[in-house]
């Protein structure tokens, strides 16, 4: 009875995962700060790989070509956007002050009042007798 609940596994199956293998340890180099690959960014991907006995650096590569491209565009776009930020909250300002100060005209040409008023009427005239 024993035997047939514990069955060896056969030779050649293996155990899979559904995690992608290209993702091991990822979430581990995320909270050390590093790039969720090795291969994104960092030393190892982004200087050269040799350089000349007299000390000059070797040409870049495409590789290294391409992701300095894309992170000149990625950087324009992040300046353009944060400018474009920068407007918009300066024209938000704006329209707030104007706004305020309109209020502000608008409360300041109210029709005032001639008197101040009391709190007990004027007395009424009494009605007087005739001869």
């Amino acid at each position: 009875m024993w035997r047939s609940l514990c069955t060896p596994l056969k030779p050649g199956l293996r155990a899979f995962t559904s995690g992608s293998v290209c993702q091991a340890g990822s979430e581990w180099r995320i909270k050390h700060g590093l790039s969720r690959s090795g291969t994104e960014y960092g030393p190892m991907t982004d200087l050269p790989d040799w350089s000349f006995a007299d000390g000059r650096p070797a040409p870049p590569m495409k590789g290294q070509q391409r992701r300095r491209d894309e992170a000149a565009l990625k950087a324009g776009r992040v300046l353009m956007l944060t400018n474009e930020l920068q407007r918009g909250m300066e024209r938000w300002e704006g329209q707030q002050s104007a706004l305020h100060r309109r209020r502000e005209e608008e409360r300041a040409s109210r029709l005032q009042p001639k008197s101040v008023r009391t709190s007990t009427p004027p007395p009424t005239p009494t009605p007087t007798p005739s001869k």
